[in-house]
């Protein structure tokens, strides 16, 4: 790898020596990522929930359009007086 500067050749040997020590069986998230994924879920929860009450609101009923309801005598044609 000719091209790497040299902090970056000592910094991928660092993370390479550390990456050795750890121990594969031991690994886990954490209480900090149970704690992340379980606020995420929460956020997940209240969005939908806020999502359903907006959704329910909503009228779907088309107004009537006032030109369809017109009859064909009604409807005044361009450039008749």
């Amino acid at each position: 790898m000719p091209d790497m500067s040299a902090s970056a050749n000592l910094a991928m040997t660092h993370a390479a020596t550390l990456a050795k020590e750890l121990d594969e069986n031991k690994v886990t998230p954490g209480v900090l990522g149970f704690l992340v994924f379980a606020a995420l879920a929460v956020g997940v929860w209240l969005l939908m929930k806020s999502m359903n009450r907006h959704m329910g609101r909503v009228n779907f009923e088309e107004a009537p359009d006032p030109a369809a309801s017109e009859g064909p005598a009604q409807k005044a044609t361009p450039g008749s007086a």
